[in-house]
């Protein structure tokens, strides 16, 4: 049986689908190392989380996500996707589902978050993830013309 090493080294050769998956799989796990091997080793990749500040470079985004992990897994799963891919870049708008535990028992809170990919020389990595509060709504329902987006 391949180890879990193996395996997300496996997606992270594979495509930028691949390397989302393994992204999510190392959010509900609480694996820093597994979510930092996603991200493009590069100066300029970037994470916004919702209300958050932007944070540029590895070091900045490996802290946000260590002080999350501090309370524990992030129980956040894809629940619709849809994709923009080219030969050299991928761009992936989700709606993420999560599981927030409150008194009373688990509720789902839902976030919007943009994730972009490059093909680097290691494969396809993840050079920006940006977030931010999301409803239940489809994405169908929630493009409606006559709302403010500004």
């Amino acid at each position: 049986m391949p180890t879990k090493t193996k395996l997300r080294a496996a997606a992270l050769d594979g495509t930028a689908d691949d390397v989302e998956a393994a992204f999510y799989e190392a959010l509900q796990r609480g694996d820093i190392d597994a979510l930092m091997a996603c991200w493009a080793d590069e100066d300029d990749v970037f994470c916004v989380h919702p209300g958050g500040p932007r944070l540029v470079g590895m070091p900045a985004i490996r802290a946000a996500f260590e002080q999350m992990f501090s309370h524990g897994a992030i129980h956040a799963r894809p629940a619709h996707v849809r994709k923009v891919d080219s030969l050299t870049s991928a761009v992936h708008s989700v709606l993420e589902r999560i599981e927030v535990l409150a008194p009373g028992g688990p509720q789902h809170a839902f976030v919007l978050a943009t994730n972009v990919y490059q093909r680097t020389a290691q494969g396809w990595r993840m050079v920006a993830h940006h977030a931010s509060p999301g409803t239940a709504r489809a994405p169908d329902e929630a493009t409606d013309a006559r709302q403010t987006l500004h």
